[in-house]
């Protein structure tokens, strides 16, 4: 008896079952990135359509403040027209009663731009800014 041939015959299935085994993860992992794959597709087309949402929901919401704003604009126009009105009434000439409405309009916008002005500011990221920038070794005195 050749001590080699029963190596050979011990050899011969154990080779088998290792591409058996080969095929089998492979297979494996293929369906795993085909699930893998169609999962992220998944995802992406349920990110799609999410930001097609927000996009039209966004431009809703535009079409509605500008909206919003026109009819402010005629509401504080009828408010103005009717301040203007009263003091003219009380006996204040026309031409000091619309300027007054001038100055009170002037300053409720003054008030306004120093209420962004100040507000801007944040729109830079002030403390995320702070926050990335690098330690000093020394101390500040």
């Amino acid at each position: 008896m050749n001590p080699n041939a029963v190596n050979d015959e011990t050899l011969e299935p154990l080779s088998t079952t290792h591409s058996d085994n080969d095929s089998s993860v492979l297979k494996d992992a293929g369906a795993l990135w085909q699930t893998m794959r169609g999962l992220g597709y998944a995802h992406l087309r349920l990110a799609a359509l999410e930001t097609q949402r927000a996009g039209q929901s966004f431009v809703v919401m535009l079409i509605a403040a500008v909206m919003a704003a026109v009819l402010l604009n005629g509401a504080w126009l009828a408010f103005c027209a009717t301040v203007a009105a009263r003091l003219i009434e009380q006996g204040v000439s026309i031409s000091s009663a619309l300027l007054l409405a001038l100055a009170f309009n002037l300053l409720a916008a003054l008030v306004c731009l120093i209420v962004i002005r100040r507000k801007s500011r944040y729109l830079r990221f002030p403390a995320l800014l702070k926050s990335l920038e690098p330690q000093s070794a020394t101390p500040k005195p």
